[in-house]
């Protein structure tokens, strides 16, 4: 009996997967730049699942009911991203329709989003939030942002919370830096503190409608902020921004979070695409992903202090001059005031 035999390969063939056309956009009753964001992503299944490639060098602009056009250019430095004037705001009470023409001349439109009235936050509280990690001894914790507001009564509202860009302080141990290679420290001067612009992003979507709560206070949790060592150091700020979004809206995003939540266990179901209120133009079969949302936004600017927090991750040290690690500076922004 021979010890070794010949095996025939088995040959898969993989299906591609359609390059689909996704888009991003909000406009919302706050200060501009509003953003657009055209990509190509793959199928689910296909061996290019996963890559994203932006959809450069299109025509975007938003139309309201009353005809006016407001046209977005796109950021150069991040291709696929298509900014508003710094002052264009959604009007309240108005419907806007996103409007797109690729470099091909394929056309695209969005069913029409209409601004709703900003409903204030009249309150926050900040909690400091463990969460278990299996098989480990340090769980991993954060911030958990909750707002209360006052929801209007005798209507459907639905609300939507997102970040934007955090800024704190970082820092660092440049008395503790040592040459590569070397055993001997040689510390330098500076600098120990500096300042840092991160997307924190949220790890879930938040998000509510007034079934339960129509015309009372209610209090809701908002945002969490992820523990990385580093942001809670010394002084944190970010931008919460509550948002009144459409029906269509709520159902769209209620969709992603419950995707986003699956367990990743073996017995769920593939990700799915979830179709949105673009279509195509040219093709009415065209599958087209993403959504165009219109909000009334009012926001909140909150400051969190080390001392704030009941529970934090253990400081990240890094012995060397803060102005090492990118994006970091030693000038406060201009409306710095923890």
């Amino acid at each position: 009996m021979p010890l070794a035999a010949c095996i025939t390969p088995y040959e898969i063939e993989v299906d591609e997967g359609e390059q689909l056309l996704t888009i991003e956009g909000m406009i919302t009753s706050g200060p501009g730049p509003h953003t657009v964001k055209l990509s190509r992503s793959s199928t689910y299944g296909s061996i290019y699942e996963g890559v994203v490639l932006p959809e450069r060098s299109a025509s975007v602009f938003v139309r309201d009911e009353l005809g006016e056009i407001t046209y977005f250019v796109e950021n150069l430095n991040e291709r696929g991203t298509y900014l508003s004037p710094d002052n264009f705001t959604g009007i309240v009470g108005r419907t806007y329709t996103l409007n797109i023409q690729l470099r091909n001349g394929d056309r695209y439109t969005s069913f029409p989003e209409k601004v709703n009235i900003a409903v204030p936050i009249e309150n926050f509280q900040i909690q400091a939030e463990e969460i278990p990690v299996e098989g480990e001894v340090l769980n991993d914790s954060g911030v958990g942002v909750y707002v209360d507001f006052k929801d209007p009564d005798g209507e459907n509202n639905y609300y939507f919370w997102r970040n934007d860009p955090a800024v704190y302080e970082l820092n660092t141990r440049p008395d503790l830096y040592y040459p590569p290679k070397s055993l001997t420290p040689e510390p330098k001067p500076c600098c120990y503190t500096c300042y840092l612009e991160e997307e924190v992003g949220n790890y879930e979507v938040f998000l509510t409608n007034d079934d339960f709560f129509d015309g009372l206070n209610t209090r809701f949790k908002a945002a969490f902020i992820k523990d990385d060592g580093l942001r809670f150091i010394s002084t944190f700020r970010v931008d919460l921004n509550q948002l009144s979004i459409s029906a269509d809206a709520y159902r769209y995003l209620r969709l992603v979070k419950q995707q986003i939540e699956l367990t990743g266990s073996v017995f769920d179901p593939p990700p799915a695409n979830i179709r949105g209120n673009m279509i195509s133009l040219d093709d009415p079969n065209e599958i087209v992903l993403g959504f165009f949302m219109a909000a009334g936004e009012y926001k909140e600017r909150i400051y969190i202090n080390r001392e704030d927090l009941q529970f934090r991750q253990p400081d990240i040290i890094i012995a060397d001059d803060c102005r090492i690690v990118e994006g970091a500076t030693v000038v406060p922004p201009s409306d710095w005031k923890p």
